[in-house]
């Protein structure tokens, strides 16, 4: 007997609905009996709080894990991966290997050699004293403000003067003594000022992962991800230290620019990007490149799979944030745990609409039917444009038949 599959959304998007229609799924309202549930981050903690006290049946998954934010909150992020590597530290594990770097300012600094992959972060008003010390050490460069809870590039700003930053605190009412709790909190990071430009612009990259576990750690790349560009040329004057459009490559952003093209929408393909670098800097650089960006990813997940709520009903596509320098080195800079799914060009549309039949496809067993008890291994026609970044339950079963796989680099 054929099961009717239920699905319900909050996202009523197209590139969601037509999926889920074309397979024939039924829509229900979030109070009836549904299968596949697409929700907001907001109400998918509402069905795990405890007060709601609604428990899931096995033929029930949704698309977040319940605390999505101890990676998706710049702050967060930035205390999980701090703490990874102060444990492998303590292991005395290779991997916390440390080395000494002289500043532009010639003082020198410790840095991690395996797992710099996030710029100097401190999270403020906790850690005003730590930033000071800090920007003393080279007083010349730009630092970069975000408020911890929001996306979009909103409330988002650079500095690069102490006394800017205690103009700014006195103007938003937030006394930076971490005794006194402000509503808000921001990280604030060592800006990027030397970021690889392409045509003069500075772009990042936009990738999508799928999780559908975090113990063991199942991950997916989509193959499909794009660069991001600003629509004025690049510049580290002073004077343009205010311009949003020259530093922040938010679609939100830049579409507001007179410059903004809306064929392209400021957009070029990941594998254009590739092709571009192996003509200018050559393959086996390009390769390492993209070696470094699947090693940050793999990593900023191991640093978070420890605290994370690993719910079998649960899977999650993240969007990663990357800005590369122009040494190459790719640097993390958010991920979101609901990248936008609005379609701003045709492209775009294509794209998004297989990202989603593609998820659908890795997430729910070959029966068709979603079941939270399936040992979520796909099969290699299911994965669609997604390729395994790391999965630690194939690579054990490798392991134990001692047959060697393309995931032990990241052991």
């Amino acid at each position: 007997m054929d099961k009717r599959v239920t699905y319900c959304t909050d996202l009523e998007k197209s590139v969601i609905m037509s999926n889920f229609e074309r397979r024939g799924w039924i829509q229900v309202g979030p109070e009836d009996e549904w299968n596949f549930y697409w929700s907001f981050t907001q109400n998918c903690r509402n069905i795990f709080s405890i007060d709601n006290g609604y428990r899931m049946n096995d033929n029930q998954i949704i698309n977040h894990f319940p605390n999505h934010y101890e990676i998706s909150r710049k702050d967060l992020l930035v205390k999980n991966i701090k703490r990874y590597r102060k444990e492998l530290e303590k292991e005395g594990n290779p991997l916390a290997e440390k080395m000494e770097v002289v500043l532009p300012s010639g003082q020198v600094a410790t840095r991690y050699v395996h797992l710099d992959i996030i710029p100097v972060t401190y999270v403020l008003p906790a850690d005003y004293n730590m930033f000071v010390e800090e920007y003393r050490k080279s007083p010349q460069s730009t630092w970069i403000m975000k408020p911890c809870g929001k996306s979009q590039g909103t409330g988002i700003f650079l500095i690069n003067k102490l006394s800017k930053l205690k103009k700014w605190s006195r103007e938003a009412k937030i006394p930076f003594h971490p005794q006194l709790s402000s509503k808000e909190s921001y990280v604030i990071s060592r800006y990027i000022d030397n970021p690889l430009l392409i045509g003069g612009k500075k772009f990042d990259l936009r990738l999508y992962l799928l999780v559908t576990s975090f113990r063991p750690l199942k991950a997916y790349l989509f193959k499909h991800g794009f660069c991001r560009f600003c629509t004025v040329k690049y510049d580290t004057s002073v004077t343009e230290l205010d311009n949003m459009y020259v530093h922040l490559t938010n679609v939100s952003v830049q579409r507001h620019g007179v410059e903004y093209n809306s064929l392209h929408g400021g957009k070029m393909s990941v594998q254009n990007f590739r092709l571009y670098l192996e003509g200018t800097r050559g393959r086996s650089v390009t390769e390492k490149l993209f070696a470094d960006m699947h090693w940050l990813i793999v990593h900023s997940l191991k640093a978070v799979a420890p605290v994370m709520a690993n719910d079998r009903h649960c899977f999650e596509c993240y969007g990663y944030d990357i800005i590369i320098d122009n040494t190459l080195k790719p640097w993390l800079v958010e991920v979101n745990a609901s990248p936008s799914l609005q379609s701003t060009t045709h492209n775009d549309r294509i794209l998004k609409y297989k990202l989603i039949d593609n998820i659908i496809s890795v997430v729910v067993p070959p029966d068709g039917i979603p079941d939270a008890r399936w040992n979520k291994i796909p099969s290699v026609e299911a994965l669609g444009d997604f390729e395994v970044l790391i999965d630690e339950e194939l690579m054990e079963k490798e392991e134990n038949g001692c047959r060697p796989t393309k995931n032990s680099r990241y052991r």
